[in-house]
This record gives C-alpha cells, structure tokens and sequence, in this order.
C-alpha cells in the first residue's frame, strides 16, 4: 500500500478509470473507488460508500467535537486515453509525473488524502469526497451534497496554485430544423432543412461575437457560444426532413440558464429547441472568512477565476463555501499529461494548514 505522495499519486494513475458514459467500454470507477477506501480504511479514515455501478468514496477524518468541518472534493473518474501511450504507466521524469489523469486530478486526490490523514488535534471533521462522474454529468458530487454536509469546501481541480473563487456554467442545447423529404429533382415537393438550418447557424455565431465583445466577468471573462455537432438529411438524392444541431453556451456568473434558454428561442424561429443539459457558474464570495483563510495559507495575492465548469458550483449552490485549489501541470484531455510533483507537495501542505486552522 503506498504511502509517500509520489507513490500514492503514480498508484492511482495505473489504475484505469476511463468514464464509460463518456467512453464506450470504459473502466470506470469500481476498481480506483475499491483501491482508495482501502488505503483510507487502512489510514484511520472512516469510509462509506456511494452507489455501486458508479461508485463514489466518502472517507472522514473524525474531529474530536465541537470544530467546523472541512469537505476536501476530487474526481475518480478521467476522459478516453485515444492517441496515448501508455496511458496507464506512470512515469517520472524531471520532477513531472506523467499519465492519464496525472493532472486532472489523480495527483491531487493523493495530496488530498495524505493532508486528510496527516491532519491533527482538529475538532470539525474533515471529510474527503471521492466521486465517480465528474466528467460528464457529476453523478458522484450530486449524491455527496444530498448526504454530507459540512462549513467549508476545497475542490482540488488544477489550478497552477494559485486560489480559485469562481468558473462558468454552461448550457447545452439542441436545436432542430423540420424539412419535407423528397426525390432530390422534385423541388417543388421537398423542403430542405439543412438550408433552413443556415441563418440559426449565422445568428449564433453573430450572438458568440456580441458575448465576447461584450460584458466581462472579472475573474472569468466573457460568455461564449459555440456550434458543436450537426447532423442532418437521408442520402444524397434527397431533400433532408431534419437537421439537428448541438451547442454549447458557457454562461458566467450572474447569467441563468433560463436566460439562456430565452435568448437561444429568440434565434431559433421555428426550430425546435431542447435544452439538454446545464450547469450554473460558481459565484466567487471574496469576503468569506474561509476564502480569506485559503488565501492568506497559499500566499494567493490574488484570487482567479476558472475558465472550465467543476463540481465546485454543486457544493456552493448549497450553501457551503467554495474554493478551487490544486497543482501546476498540462495536458488535461490531452495526449500527454503531466502534473509536477512540487506543486502536489505545496497542494498537501496548503490543505493541511488550512483544515489545521479551519477545523481546529
């Protein structure tokens, strides 16, 4: 069983945890969810459990009563390993770990649980969630926050070091355009659909450059609207009766997905529109004592803004304070990932102090 950073953090990238709804086939969480509440189990911490298919991990460390508690918040579960080599075989060299899910968040969750164990003479609990579905559609966080509560939260996604107050939403949505099929020489019978989708995909695209001339969020920037899929038609000797087109809004804060929804139906005419899924940005709270807390312990300066959604806005949406605070690295969704291990040692020693004070 490892126990030093480094060995705990390469343990976890050899372990194949590909997010199946994201990747046909994929691993999943069974197998890294079994791995870390074994090591934690093993380490003191009080685990459990959540779902079974898709399971997430809640491991606490228990507080002697009467202390705030700390949620400390990372993902199990990675994006596909296509155009990779070696996903799955750590590799050290020049003070970077490199693997699938080395930066987007294995080496963080090993920060996390090794600060969680190491934490004494603390009164709150702290309480590190280890959740399945990240990725996609957050399944994991979504069953955490309706079990545990707690007085503060650090969700551990990479952040270069640097404290994180807010991120963007999103909106995705699908718009579809209704044609007539018909024999491709019978124009006066056929309707295409393709051709009607034309202007929406004009209108969109003159909303996406209105939204990033526009107004900016100061830690976030400008909202964004981009096309993502299209489909449409039969074969080629025919007029298509559909054409469907796939989006994706990035909202910031102070924007709703139903004012979304509003200015999406106004270009869309006739078209049919689905809102298919959305995520609220997180609203930064620069003023919270805990945001202070995380600052003043990592040295910030200043505070920032993701440009990327996270199960942050999740935990925040019900009431409980919110940062983002993780390692340096690159390559997250990329061919080569790496994440440098230094900045894993001062994310360790960042949560550690910060549970010290918080939950003393």
């Amino acid at each position: 069983m490892p126990s030093s950073l480094n060995e705990l953090a390469a343990a976890l990238v050899a372990i194949d945890s590909v997010n199946p709804a994201l990747v046909p086939g994929g691993a999943g969480e069974r197998q890294i969810a079994s791995f870390v509440a074994d090591w934690c189990a093993k380490h003191g911490l009080d685990v459990e459990i959540l779902g079974t298919e898709r399971p997430s991990v809640v491991a606490t460390k228990r507080g002697s009563g009467g202390g705030r508690s700390l949620l400390l918040n990372g993902h199990l579960d990675t994006v596909g390993v296509s155009g990779m080599e070696a996903p799955f075989n750590p590799c050290v060299e020049d003070g970077r770990l490199y693997g699938r899910g080395a930066y987007d968040m294995k080496g963080a969750l090993a920060a996390m649980l090794l600060a969680a164990t190491e934490a004494t003479a603390l009164r709150g609990d702290v309480i590190v969630t280890l959740v399945a579905d990240e990725e996609l559609a957050s399944i994991g966080t979504e069953a955490v926050v309706q079990q545990v509560h707690a007085d503060a939260a650090i969700v551990a996604e990479p952040t270069d070091l640097r404290v994180a107050i807010a991120h963007r939403g999103f909106v995705g949505f699908e718009l579809e355009t209704a044609g007539v099929a018909a024999h491709g020489s019978r124009p006066d019978l056929g309707v295409d659909a393709i051709a009607k989708m034309g202007p929406i995909l004009v209108a969109l695209a003159e909303l996406d450059e209105q939204l990033q001339t526009g107004s900016r969020h100061p830690l976030v920037g400008p909202a964004s609207l981009h096309a993502s899929l299209i489909v449409g038609g039969q074969e080629l000797s025919s007029f298509p009766a559909s054409c469907v087109l796939t989006g994706e809004r990035r909202t910031i804060p102070g924007e709703t997905a139903a004012q979304v929804e509003q200015e999406l139906r106004s270009i869309a005419g006739d078209a049919a529109l689905r809102i298919i899924a959305s995520r609220d940005p997180l609203t930064p709270e620069p003023d919270h004592p805990f945001v202070e807390l995380v600052g003043r312990v990592a040295e910030a300066g200043e505070y920032v803004g993701a440009l990327f959604w996270t199960d942050a806005a999740l935990i925040a949406d019900t009431g409980i304070p919110t940062v983002l605070f993780g390692p340096a690295g690159e390559g997250a969704h990329a061919r080569v990932e790496w994440v440098d291990l230094a900045s894993l040692d001062r994310v360790r020693e960042v949560v550690g102090r910060v549970a010290a004070e918080w939950c003393a």
